[in-house]
């Protein structure tokens, strides 16, 4: 594939690909069965649910030939037209509804299509402080890099939000950062296709002049071209900023340069018809503590999951083991097996072994309650001992911080 090919290119060479290009015919790369398929092999390995037409993963695997085949003559044909987002509504940690969109699978296979070829182009200017939705980067390198800049004396704190981010990027400022390095008019105007698509909510269309739908496989990328504006500017004036999608933070050596930087942030988002949260955003410390990346970062040393997170893990547990379920105890060990490893293997990256210990004695009593089927409390009569529960396969958090 095209894109396969420029990243081997730099490998062989050395050369930086791309930095300083503009790309201005883009779609015959793009519009090709290899890549597509490709695309649609990587939607379908990450399921979903069915946008507005009803239309699921299995149902389009049923037909993929067909499917594939309209997707392709109409991209090829420029006849391709989006279908609105269906709108749905997740919950957050601290009860608030978040809104997702999601996309019909053809839309999602479009959407990754273009984002094959498109990621590699932006992926060469990106600047090293974004760790959000990137190849190769994640959440333990952002985290790992607040703590480098700690130990360098960064220890005064910018902990910014940005007000309603995905909802409020301009179409109109997002195509000229992205003409800054693709001009093709097919890929412009394809991608403000799905930014004006619409979005359906409980049977009702609402038309969407601003912002991007976050759910959509290509909106990740799009996020990130329209806060590389900021990232640009920031690293250029020298300051040190790690940023995750749209939660980021500015690290200073002191309380006063501090305050510089949230006079320059406001300045940069305010140009980005950006809002800063009045009430969210403060200046902070590593003593007095900030949040990042559901990690509270405490007594200058030290960070832990923040109370919320602890909350979810807890309520996600008690969902698995209520009692008088028509499953077996098997299931339910399994359940929360899952459950204990992915959140012991992100948050046992903090200050953790008290925590997961108590945590475990509090799961474990949980597991005793739905066997003996009794209401779960701290001083219940053990008559299943530990060794027993892990003779079935219960693990343990602290096994995940070896």
């Amino acid at each position: 594939m095209w894109s396969e090919r420029l990243v081997s290119r730099e490998e062989r060479t050395g050369e930086k690909v791309g930095v300083k290009r503009t790309y201005y015919t883009l779609r015959d790369k793009i519009v090709t069965k290899r890549n597509m398929h490709k695309a649609a092999l990587r939607v379908i390995d990450n399921d979903g649910s069915a946008g507005v037409d009803d239309v699921g993963i299995k149902e389009f695997e049923e037909n993929y030939e067909e499917n594939m085949r309209e997707i392709f003559r109409e991209m090829k044909e420029g006849r391709y037209e989006p279908s609105p987002v269906l709108r749905v509504f997740i919950g957050k940690d601290d009860g608030r509804l978040r809104p997702l969109g999601i996309p019909t699978v053809k839309d999602r296979v479009a959407q990754t299509t273009l984002k094959r070829v498109l990621e590699p182009i932006f992926e060469k200017v990106f600047c090293d402080c974004s760790y959000g939705f990137r190849p190769g980067r994640s959440q333990i390198d952002a985290l790992n890099k607040i703590e480098e800049y700690r130990e360098q004396g960064y220890t005064w704190v910018v902990d910014a939000d940005i007000k309603g981010y995905f909802d409020n990027i301009d179409h109109d400022l997002l195509l000229e950062f992205i003409k800054e390095r693709v001009t093709d008019g097919w890929v412009l105007d394809t991608i403000e296709s799905w930014l004006t698509a619409g979005v359906v909510t409980d049977g009702k269309f609402e038309p969407t002049n601003i912002g991007t739908p976050q759910g959509g496989s290509i909106s990740p990328l799009l996020s990130n071209i329209y806060l590389h504006q900021f990232d640009k500017e920031m690293t250029e004036r020298g300051y040190k900023v790690v940023r995750f999608a749209d939660d980021f933070v500015v690290l200073s050596k002191s309380r006063r340069k501090a305050e510089r930087a949230l006079e320059v942030v406001k300045e940069i988002t305010g140009r980005l018809k950006l809002e800063l949260h009045p009430e969210k955003t403060v200046i902070t410390n590593f003593g007095e503590g900030f949040i990042f990346l559901g990690f509270e970062f405490i007594a200058w040393r030290y960070k832990r999951p923040k109370q919320k997170r602890i909350e979810g893990f807890k309520k996600d547990i008690r969902k698995f083991t209520r009692r008088q379920q028509p499953v077996d105890v098997k299931y339910i060990i399994h359940k929360v097996n899952e459950k204990i490893q992915g959140w012991g293997d992100y948050f046992g990256h903090g200050n953790v072994k008290t925590l997961f210990k108590k945590l475990d004695e509090w799961i474990r009593m949980r597991i005793r309650s739905f066997i003996e089927g009794k209401k779960a409390v701290y001083n219940q009569n053990v008559r299943i001992p530990t060794s027993e529960l892990q003779k079935q396969g219960l693990k343990s958090l602290l096994t995940t911080l070896s």
